[in-house]
Formats: structure tokens, C-alpha cells, sequence
């Protein structure tokens, strides 16, 4: 558990240096700016869907029949919304963990880790194919577990979901530079409480207003300040 909580505490202190701070900004621009133009273009496409799925759980009759006919589309609207700023934040973590974690990593690295040798052990193809895996199975978490909403159970389903995306999705390209394959292996294996840990409490950034937008950084820079260390330790043991 200090493990975890040391790497928040120095992902929380590179947060807010002035090279951090524009990573911050621009995969949130560029995931608002993407689902924006996918919503103006395809509006009623996923309107119908948002009726179709509305009408499936017994709501689209209720929203028909209210008077006046305003508050239906104000609530409507709202749901896309709802539905949009989630949207949002996934790309923004994907965008993060694909496009931004060099230069974080170099960062962190370079300041924290100077003589930690790298190892190459993954590449880019494994880190389109993780992040692939991560989207894919979120995805079906999310719907495997709709049931669940039905006896209240569903509360901690996004909870669950987030910690799964965070560590999944982070947790490969924060030590892909440094660790070997077979390190990397061996990391993901005997650390496994420690990157759900680590997922969930960044995980639960995502569900609170104004710090969320912090959220895909901080994930970020927390799993490669936990996983370099990791791996040093991991080396220095070694050697030991």
C-alpha cells in the first residue's frame, strides 16, 4: 500500500509542473473535439439508439407521455450528455496511454530513474494491442454486468470497470520502455494487487467534477512512478 501511495503522491507532485501541464490539456481537447463532431454528425443515429435503449428498460414510454413535451427532450438531452462527457474521459485515457506516455515517461525517468537501463520489452504494437484488449473488455464488463443494476448490485460496477481499465491500460506502456518481456511478465504477475490498487483509487478521479479532467495524467504518471520502481526494486533484489 506505500507503494501505491508514494507513486500518487509524486504523480500528484509532477502534475502540476509546466511540462505536465499541457499533456493535461490536449488529449481532453482533442477526445471533446472528436466525439463533439461524431455527435453533430451522427445525432440521430444515436439518438434512435439512445430511444432504442430507453424503450428496452420500459423509460421511452414514461419520457413520451410527459407534459409538457420541453421537459422530455431537456431530459433527453441530458442523457446525452451523461453519455458524452464518459465518452470523453475513455478517449482522453486511451489518447493519454497511447500519444503521452513518452514524453511522461521521459520525464519521470529521467529525474526519478537516471540509471535504470531499458530494456525495450514492449513496442507499439503491443501497446495498441493492450489498449485494444482494455477498451474490448470494459466494454463487455460494462454489458455483462447490466443485469446487476436491477437488484442494486450495479453501484460498483463503474468502480470495478474503471480500476480494470486504469491498470490494464497503463500498466503495460509505463514499463514497455524499460523492463524486458520477460520482467514485464513477472511484474504483471507478482504486483497484481498493486496495479488494481493503483487503478482503483485513479479510477475514482473519474467520478469526481473538475478533477477528472486531471484524471488521464495522474493515471499516467502514477503507474510509471509505481512501475519503475517496481522494477528497480525488482533488479536491485537481483543483484542482491
Amino acid at each position: 500500500m506505500s507503494g501505491i501511495l508514494d507513486a500518487l503522491a509524486r504523480a500528484l507532485r509532477d502534475l502540476f509542473s509546466l511540462r505536465v501541464l499541457w499533456v493535461v490539456v490536449w488529449p481532453m481537447l482533442v477526445a471533446a473535439l472528436l466525439w463533439l463532431v461524431l455527435g453533430v454528425t451522427f445525432w440521430h443515429t444515436f439518438s434512435a439508439w439512445l430511444t432504442l435503449g430507453l424503450d428496452a428498460i420500459g423509460i421511452q414510454t414514461w419520457l413520451a407521455g410527459l407534459e409538457p413535451v420541453w421537459i422530455a427532450h431537456g431530459i433527453q438531452a441530458l442523457l446525452h450528455l451523461l453519455l458524452f462527457v464518459p465518452l470523453v474521459l475513455l478517449t482522453a485515457l486511451v489518447i493519454t496511454a497511447l500519444f503521452a506516455m513518452p514524453a511522461l515517461i521521459r520525464l519521470v525517468a529521467g529525474r526519478d530513474y537516471p540509471e535504470l537501463k531499458r530494456e525495450n520489452g514492449g513496442g507499439l504494437l503491443g501497446s495498441l494491442w493492450n489498449a485494444a484488449v482494455a477498451v474490448v473488455l470494459f466494454a463487455a464488463l460494462w454489458l455483462a454486468t447490466l443485469p446487476l443494476w436491477l437488484i442494486g448490485v450495479g453501484v460498483i460496477v463503474p468502480f470495478v470497470a474503471a480500476a480494470y481499465l486504469n491498470q490494464r491500460l497503463f500498466r503495460y506502456d509505463a514499463i514497455a520502455e524499460h523492463a524486458s518481456a520477460d520482467e514485464m511478465a513477472a511484474l504483471f504477475k507478482s504486483d497484481r494487487a498493486g496495479w488494481w490498487g493503483l487503478g482503483l483509487l485513479t479510477g475514482l478521479l473519474q467520478f469526481v467534477p473538475l478533477l477528472n479532467l486531471f484524471g488521464p495524467v495522474l493515471a499516467a504518471l502514477a503507474f510509471i512512478h509505481y512501475g519503475l520502481a517496481r522494477l528497480e526494486r525488482r533488479r536491485t533484489a537481483s543483484v542482491g
